[in-house]
């Protein structure tokens, strides 16, 4: 039996993912769980097993197609259909073919009978090559193939063809008719639907290109990805047409592309920007700004590192500055909410979604340490270990992904003193941590050299007044600056 395995939701309701890359290919056999192809979505990358056990017969998406979930991208038979599928084709008469000659006694399939009808066996059309596509729901065509038509729907589908209608192809078949030459893409200028699956169609749309002026390099004419990204400026994939579209901006008579390198806006990307632009013109956005003196800090984390407990623990300022978000947010449960537009209401989170921005070769993503106020200094920073490796090798899952109630971005590791961070959808405040380095600072009047550290915090207003944020603020600080507070929390 044939089992068709489409796109799967692999969490939060995603609509769509793009094919990175196929672990397996035509007639290669695969079992019940065997990672088959590796996707990613909006949020993450995400490897797909196969729940069906037999042999790769098609694969029907490609690798860089973006395709919606619910769409087939793979074809595994179990073998079980091959013995029928060798059956002679003379023993293979349809059931209804009784009733077809049934209805027109006297008449030889394919004659017509008394009423006029022709018997056909059901399942048996007309010859190969007699019937075109449906046409396409379009633009006019453009003059130059303007020449061409399509017959019309009636004259495919009556039973009785109109005398005066002849077959595609017929016009170059009368004598004394004109030969038209041939030129490159007629066949899929002459309005009807081009050959190209869906993921290439989406392409297509996406890159602004007309696939009635794209010529199929695949089996048949289709059009694959590839004809797509050499048409895309206007020009056939085989370059027999020498319109070429400059890009927009750029000079006239400048060869088109010199300069420039264009990449579609998609998966993480494309999230990321979505949100950004979503937050930035929603909320509010307040930043206030704090240099510390984490001198005490910097000490603890030498003092810890020498014990039994924490000698294989990697222990950073970002473990330290999450554990000082966690407890400063007891006293401010503000900067734990969100606002609700839709209800109207101001949602209190009880306990912290931790989300740590991280920086991957696929962009910025903002996996989240679940509860993070109720684990110890040791355990965030177990978390916070687990955490970067999984996204560096962008293997996150989407469900890490969501949820979020407060954030932190680490500037620092990046030598940036501080910044103004935009606030993740659905949270009300985001801290930005600094470099963490010496520099000149009054201790009881003396000048000294201490390690300082810059903090800034981003909250939306509505949810946060200033004097909450300020107070936030001073909090993280003083718990920094002195990590035996804590000790008061």
């Amino acid at each position: 039996m044939r089992q068709v395995f489409k796109l799967p939701d692999v969490g939060e309701g995603l609509t769509e993912a793009e094919i990175l890359s196929w672990q397996v290919a035509v007639g290669d056999t695969v079992t019940v769980n065997q990672i088959l192809v590796e996707i990613e979505t909006a949020k993450a990358a995400v490897e797909l097993p196969s729940p069906y056990a037999g042999t790769v017969v098609e694969l029907l998406a490609e690798s860089g197609a973006t395709v919606e979930v619910g769409v087939p991208i793979i074809a595994i038979s179990d073998g079980l259909d091959e013995p029928a599928a060798a059956e002679p084709a003379s023993s293979r008469v349809p059931a209804a073919a009784e009733p077809a000659a049934a209805e027109h006694p006297g008449a030889k399939i394919g004659e017509a009978g008394a009423g006029g009808r022709i018997a056909t066996l059901v399942g048996y059309g007309p010859k190969p090559g007699s019937v075109t596509r449906r046409p396409r729901k379009s633009p006019p065509i453009s003059p130059r193939v303007g020449a061409l038509s399509t017959p019309s729907r009636r004259s495919q589908h009556t039973d009785r063809p109109a005398p005066d209608e002849q077959p595609p192809g017929a016009a170059a078949e009368q004598p004394g008719a004109p030969e038209q030459p041939a030129e490159p893409g007629t066949a899929e200028l002459s309005g009807t639907v081009p050959l190209a699956k869906p993921p290439v169609r989406k392409l297509a749309r996406e890159l602004g290109v007309d696939l009635h002026e794209v010529s199929g390099s695949g089996p048949g004419g289709v059009i694959t990805r590839e004809d797509v990204r050499t048409g895309g400026n206007g020009a056939v994939a085989n370059g027999a047409l020498a319109e070429v579209a400059e890009p927009t901006g750029t000079p006239a008579g400048t060869p088109s592309g010199t300069g420039q390198r264009r990449v579609p806006i998609r998966g993480v990307r494309k999230a990321t920007a979505a949100a950004m632009v979503n937050s930035a013109f929603t909320a509010p956005h307040v930043t206030e700004f704090l240099t510390v003196d984490v001198t005490p800090m910097i000490q603890l984390r030498d003092r810890l590192r020498a014990t039994r407990d924490y000698r294989d623990v990697k222990l950073s300022p970002l473990t330290f500055a999450a554990k000082a978000v966690c407890l400063a947010a007891r006293r401010t449960p503000e900067v734990n909410a969100s606002w609700d537009d839709a209800a109207q209401e101001i949602v209190y989170f009880e306990h912290v979604q931790l989300g740590i921005a991280a920086a991957t070769p696929r962009g910025l993503i903002v996996p989240k340490i679940r509860d993070a106020d109720r684990l110890s200094l040791r355990e965030l920073a177990g978390a916070l270990g687990a955490l970067t490796e999984t996204a560096r090798s962008g293997k996150t899952p989407p469900a890490d992904l969501v949820g979020g109630t407060f954030t932190i971005t680490n500037v620092g590791v990046f030598g940036v003193d501080t910044g103004t961070p935009i606030l993740n959808p659905g949270e009300s405040a985001i801290l930005a941590l600094g470099a963490v380095k010496q520099a000149p600072w009054v201790v009881d009047g003396q000048l000294a050299v201490r390690t300082v550290c810059q903090l800034a915090l981003s909250f939306d207003h509505r949810v946060v007044d200033g004097e909450q944020g300020s107070r936030f603020l001073a909090d993280v600080g003083s718990l920094l600056a002195d990590p035996g507070l804590a000790m008061t929390y």
